[in-house]
């Protein structure tokens, strides 16, 4: 499993076969990953809206982690987890998804919980706000120099999130950036499957 190229995250919406439609138009572009992404609704539609992306994922042969919720993950028997700072032990998320199934973690702009994740054994760092973001405004910005020296350092995948648009992504994978990790930016274009083919392209 190649870990590089688009890192495409989900929309929040409540609207199941909006969201699958929504996704389905762009696994053409074959993202590296795709990661479901929901605050908002309730956790039986998330498991709802879970289990049916991992189906259609399935069909495409395109993992699917799922965000801050590694009970769900290992309840739909998803690719994997993304986990932040608030969900949980990375080395025990490590050992309850076992070795074939990815697990990514959010190190923000530190560099100290970025070398713990490793430690953890993640299968791939995410760095980030790299830009402002409408989807956090009040994040703080990650330096680009990290995804450089994460990438020097830690022999893993680097992922970037963060007001990630076409025009800036090439930056950041210039830098050592494997994964840049976007939702608006293809899921609001005009032609999200065209968008989500042009990020591929850059990794062509």
């Amino acid at each position: 499993m190649s870990l590089r190229g688009l890192y495409l995250v989900t929309p929040e919406l409540a609207d199941t076969d909006a969201l699958l439609g929504a996704v389905a138009c762009v696994l053409s572009a074959r993202p590296a990953i795709v990661q479901y992404r929901s605050k908002l609704v309730d956790p039986v539609l998330r498991r709802e809206q879970a289990s049916r992306l991992l189906a259609l994922c399935r069909q495409a042969r395109i993992p699917l982690v799922i965000n801050d919720d590694l009970a769900l993950a290992l309840e739909i028997d998803a690719d994997g987890a993304h986990l932040g700072r608030d969900d949980g032990d990375l080395a025990g998320a490590r050992k309850a998804l076992g070795p074939a199934r990815i697990l990514g973690a959010s190190c923000y702009g530190e560099w100290a919980r970025a070398e713990a994740a490793v430690a953890a054994g993640v299968d791939y760092v995410a760095f980030g706000a790299m830009f402002p973001s409408s989807t956090k405004p009040q994040a703080p910005l990650a330096p680009l120099e990290m995804l450089t020296r994460a990438k020097a350092e830690f022999g893993l995948p680097v992922a970037a999130i963060g007001g990630i648009t076409l025009d800036n992504a090439p930056l950041l994978i210039a830098a050592g950036a494997d994964l840049p990790a976007v939702i608006s930016d293809v899921f609001s274009a005009p032609d999200p499957a065209a968008r989500a083919a042009a990020y591929a392209g850059l990794f062509d």
